[in-house]
């Protein structure tokens, strides 16, 4: 194992809600510090002042890549700004070895009057780099930018992708830390361009300490020897397996029931059967693989003569993930009849990545498909793997056969 490169004890920075007094409070920790005293190292709150993070604790080898996820608000950006030296911790201290280096807020500096080639120039020298040193990389970055047709063009003419793709090329080319701070930079341009960051910046953890935060957990998997979960500006977990890491994190998500449509039909509610039992639990975590049961109970208006009945399974967005409208025996649309029914259903296996998913129901009338209700976020389950995968469905495949071939010359 490398070098230890960041080492973060008691780390805490505590903000407060009103200007006003934050102002006041900010001339009164002046005038601490002038008299060599830290205001907040006794941890006591003042008025409207609240903790962003609180006793954060971590250690971050060269060739490790630390995944920082949590919701928003949760902490993270505080985390980030107080490691790279933009604010200072109330509590705590952090210790770095090497050159370090951070892309967050990508083309958040460039002088909108200058060209593109004048802002590689510009930040460059903000960087601490010579002119002579980026004449050698210059048309690197322009070709990775992917922006030669506009390089003289003044960069309020550019796209917003424009932008952070010409701030993601210099930060790439020109930064070659030991320590490396990454902010949701990787959701950048189209695809192709995408891609290219993707494997730049898997080139630069190789041979780097990084903290890498992202709500994209397919990155996350994808990049990370750890994961840190952190709630409400606390350390709720620090795991090197990132699937235990990620599977926390869902589990902190809460999303309440959406309800639409004519209201001429209601659930009543949702179970959810695994081997033959209800599972009762308020949000269970099922295996992945495990076959499901679910039963429905329903009511639908005696003003309508019928309805079909749609169930889905959604991820943690509310998008449709797998759809089952319910049939009957002969293949066609069962048409359900008016009054309260109870309604069970196996849905065989789920293969699905780890995640948090949901339920959603929707109820159409069976003639004029006016939806009668769709009730989201139906009885929240999670799926638990050993490993995350890219893919929504996930399906083990056993092969056929298998055959070593001798190679040809």
């Amino acid at each position: 194992m490398g070098e230890t490169l960041i080492k973060v004890e008691g780390l805490s920075k505590k903000f407060c809600r009103s200007l006003k007094k934050s102002m006041w409070y900010g001339m009164q920790d002046i005038g601490s510090e002038l008299l060599g005293k830290r205001q907040g190292s006794d941890g006591v709150l003042r008025a409207d002042e609240f903790w962003a993070t609180k006793n954060i604790n971590f250690e971050l080898k060269r060739g490790e890549c630390l995944g920082l996820i949590g919701h928003n608000g949760a902490g993270k950006t505080t985390l980030l700004r107080m490691l790279n030296g933009l604010i200072k911790p109330d509590q705590g201290r952090i210790e770095m070895r090497g050159k370090v280096g951070a892309l967050i807020a990508l083309g958040a500096g460039f002088n909108p009057i200058l060209t593109g080639r004048e802002n590689i120039y510009v930040n460059a020298a903000v960087l601490g780099m010579t002119k002579q040193y980026v004449d050698t990389k210059i048309d690197e970055i322009i070709e990775y930018a992917e922006i030669q047709d506009f390089i003289n063009a003044p960069v309020q003419t550019y796209s917003s992708g424009m932008n952070v793709r010409l701030g993601f090329a210099i930060a790439a080319i020109l930064i070659e830390p030991d320590i490396l701070f990454l902010d949701e930079v990787l959701a950048v341009g189209d695809m192709n361009f995408a891609i290219k960051c993707l494997n730049t910046v898997r080139r630069i953890t190789n041979k780097s300490a990084v903290v890498f935060v992202s709500h994209n957990m397919q990155q996350i998997s994808w990049f990370c020897t750890r994961v840190m979960v952190i709630d409400h500006g606390t350390m709720v977990l620090d795991s090197p397996n990132p699937s235990v890491g990620i599977d926390r994190y869902y589990g902190l998500s809460k999303h309440d029931q959406q309800i639409s449509g004519k209201g001429e039909a209601q659930i009543y509610g949702v179970e959810m059967i695994v081997d033959n039992q209800n599972v009762g639990e308020v949000e269970p975590a099922i295996p992945h693989g495990t076959e499901i049961c679910l039963r429905l109970k329903v009511h639908i208006s005696d003003k309508r003569t019928g309805a079909i009945i749609h169930v889905n399974i959604t991820d943690e967005a509310m998008n449709p993930i797998v759809c089952m409208p319910l049939h009957n025996t002969i293949g066609k649309l069962n048409k359900f009849p008016a009054g309260l029914l109870d309604v069970q259903m196996s849905i065989g296996k789920v293969e699905l990545r780890s995640g948090k998913y949901y339920i959603m129901v929707a109820v159409m009338d069976s003639k004029s498909n006016e939806l009668l209700t769709r009730v989201q976020g139906i009885s929240p389950f999670r799926i638990i793997s050993d490993r995350v995968h890219w893919g929504k469905v996930v399906r083990h495949i056993v092969p056929h056969r298998i055959v070593a071939l001798k190679p040809t010359i």
